[in-house]
């Protein structure tokens, strides 16, 4: 079973939930490509990361709650979603995954490609929108362009960026994939 970033519903509206989202870590990469293209070049830096790619050399095998240590390089478990935002500049996407909850800044061990950055996103109050299908651009643009609507008819006022979030794997069929777009709100 993976991991899921936790959060708390805070209310309910018409077309999303309000969430409260904890602080948590990322580790994230910027990839200048389309929307489609981008998840699939920064997935394999981000797996090998997670996978053991890092500066650490003390095994550890997440199996929540115990850890069990092991030789070898140290794995980290996969998290969801796999998180995609749009960067500043155009076809530019920051493509993330959440690391587990059981890390710390100072424990999460450091990436050997220096293209993965970890980061801390601070907690956070956000609007998302769950569905289900495939993984294309105008899926998530019409959900995006949704969930702004809804969020300003509900008197709320975005704060940040559009999030993109995937939760399956890409052999799962596309009309069983769970999927959301996240928008941060004003407290």
């Amino acid at each position: 079973m993976t991991e899921q970033q936790p959060y708390r519903v805070v209310s309910r509206h018409p077309g999303f939930e309000l969430r409260r989202y904890p602080a948590h870590l990322v580790a994230e990469m910027q990839i200048q490509a389309s929307f489609t293209r981008a998840p699939m070049e920064a997935f394999r830096p981000l797996a090998a990361y997670i996978g053991g790619a890092n500066r650490a050399r003390h095994p550890i095998g997440m199996t929540a709650p115990v850890m069990q240590e092991a030789t070898g390089t140290e794995k980290i478990a996969m998290t969801t979603p796999v998180v995609q935002e749009e960067g500043e500049q155009p076809d530019t996407y920051l493509v993330q995954f959440v690391m587990p909850a059981s890390f710390t800044a100072a424990t999460l061990p450091e990436p050997v490609d220096p293209r993965v950055r970890i980061r801390e996103v601070p907690a956070q109050l956000a609007a998302a929108m769950r569905f289900s299908g495939r993984w294309t651009e105008k899926a998530f643009g019409q959900r995006a362009t949704m969930l702004g609507r809804s969020v300003t008819a509900a008197g709320l006022q975005p704060t940040g960026a559009i999030r993109y979030a995937r939760f399956d794997p890409p052999w799962k069929p596309w009309f069983l994939r769970r999927n959301e777009v996240v928008l941060p709100v004003v407290e």
